[in-house]
């Protein structure tokens, strides 16, 4: 594990979100990719676990976010700062060369499905855009003194409910339980168009954000 010390890793919740950047990472000296899933237990496990073999020059907690602010679109590539920014470099300065755009960012606990809870969250947090692991994240890499970065990607935006409540299909884990999504589209059909258009959305989403980050580790 000392190849590890002076990398940069970079966390995913779901396989999904990681694999175009997962492609443009593979082979590349210093640079880790890690799947931590869904939501602040899963991740702040997965991290700590991780951390505990492991001395990072930098985290980046990336995957897919919901739009909350109107003014975000699909694809657009988001970032929020740790409030300690010692030993971030110009990292900042590089996501804004790129393309991305500063945001204050959400955790929450569940998955915000319709257009009318991200408006209320908007309104409740002043946030722009919400996602469910990098408090945790943070937490811990604060606790080591380890240098950490939320950038994520606009998925679904704020005006958009997703074609399905996934929170309602989610095991206790908070991975989707099969069976019961294929209990839902049976019982709702037209859904399955809905469905593969949210998959080409998050692909979409997913190649953007890899983009994105290609460019900030290429520095």
């Amino acid at each position: 594990m000392n190849t590890l010390n002076q990398s940069i890793v970079v966390c995913f919740a779901l396989k999904e979100e990681a694999a175009p950047f997962h492609q443009i990472a593979a082979g590349r000296p210093g640079v880790f990719t890690i799947i931590v899933g869904i939501g602040r237990a899963n991740a702040e496990k997965s991290v700590r676990r991780f951390l505990a073999a492991a001395s990072p020059k930098l985290v980046l907690t990336c995957g897919f976010a919901g739009g909350l602010n109107p003014d975000l679109k699909l694809g657009d590539v988001v970032f929020e700062c740790e409030k300690r920014k010692a030993e971030s470099g110009n990292l900042e300065g590089r996501l804004l060369a790129a393309g991305a755009k500063p945001v204050k960012f959400f955790c929450a606990d569940r998955i915000a499905s319709t257009a009318m809870e991200k408006w209320k969250l908007c309104v409740d947090t002043g946030a722009d855009a919400v996602e469910m692991e990098s408090a945790a994240i943070h937490a811990v890499c604060a606790e080591k003194n380890i240098p950490c970065m939320t950038v994520r990607v606009i998925s679904d935006a704020a005006h958009e409910d997703l074609p399905l409540d996934f929170n309602a299909l989610a095991k206790p884990d908070r991975s989707i339980a099969f069976g019961k999504l294929a209990w839902a589209i049976a019982k709702s059909p037209s859904k399955i168009g809905a469905l593969m258009e949210l998959r080409k959305k998050t692909n979409f989403a997913a190649k953007q954000l890899a983009a994105v980050l290609e460019k900030i580790i290429s520095e």
